[in-house]
């Protein structure tokens, strides 16, 4: 009853802990010396459990009253809305560009939309590759000529992407930004043929998710708190 589910990350209490939860729910308010008494314990002795649970915002403590129940609230009320988010409900819009366009305009895109990654897209705006800004950095140094290279040349290109979907956690998108060490992931949507089949590999871009989408949630559920 007492074990937090965090999306997909879980805090186990420990059975001193939902013992003393069980206690405040049923005698608040109550102080921590009456709680110790029922626990056959010092005042001590339950500091660090108190602190934790009141962190937790579990418990509540008033000044001259006790302890109180106030699951329902604070931090980890906020994580658990956070980790339980889906990625339609944070994700932006996906920048892109045509296979045929070439670096030198993919660059001045990148920097008008002030964006870390651009999506390429081929002529039926299927997903193909996904370029940074190293990518394009890399193509100015040398004598390569930037106006006439097209950005499928430098582009890295499925399968070799990452992915998230609509129905993904949150979580699971800031992960994978982590994990393999991306600005952006985008968002897509997979294709299906007449039967209804889905074809592998296939994509169409709806969105994306940053680093900065990602650092927006955790600001706004510390602003709510």
């Amino acid at each position: 009853m007492y074990n937090l589910i965090l999306g997909v990350i879980e805090i186990n209490l420990s059975e001193r802990q939902k013992r003393i939860i069980e206690i405040v729910k049923n005698n608040e308010p109550i102080t921590s010396k009456e709680i110790a008494n029922k626990l056959n314990l010092t005042r001590g002795a339950l500091r660090a459990d108190l602190s934790v649970l009141t962190m937790a915002s579990l418990l509540e403590a008033k000044p001259k009253v006790g302890y109180t129940y106030s699951e329902g609230s604070g931090y980890l009320n906020n994580l658990e809305e956070i980790y339980g988010k889906k990625v339609k409900e944070v994700k932006s819009v996906a920048v892109v560009v045509k296979k045929r366009t070439s670096v030198y305009d993919a660059i001045v895109k990148l920097f008008l939309e002030d964006v870390g990654s651009l999506y390429v897209i081929d002529d039926d705006e299927i997903l193909v590759g996904v370029l940074s800004r190293k990518d394009l950095l890399k193509m100015t140094i040398g004598e390569t000529d930037i106006n006439q290279m097209p950005v499928s040349v430098v582009m890295t290109r499925m399968p070799h992407l990452f992915t998230v979907k609509d129905e993904d956690a949150v979580f699971e998108a800031a992960k994978k930004i982590v994990d393999y060490e991306v600005d952006s992931l985008p968002v897509v949507e997979q294709l299906t043929d007449q039967a209804g089949e889905v074809i592998e590999d296939k994509f169409k871009v709806i969105g994306r998710v940053s680093k900065t989408t990602i650092a927006r949630i955790f600001v706004d559920c510390k602003l709510q708190i």
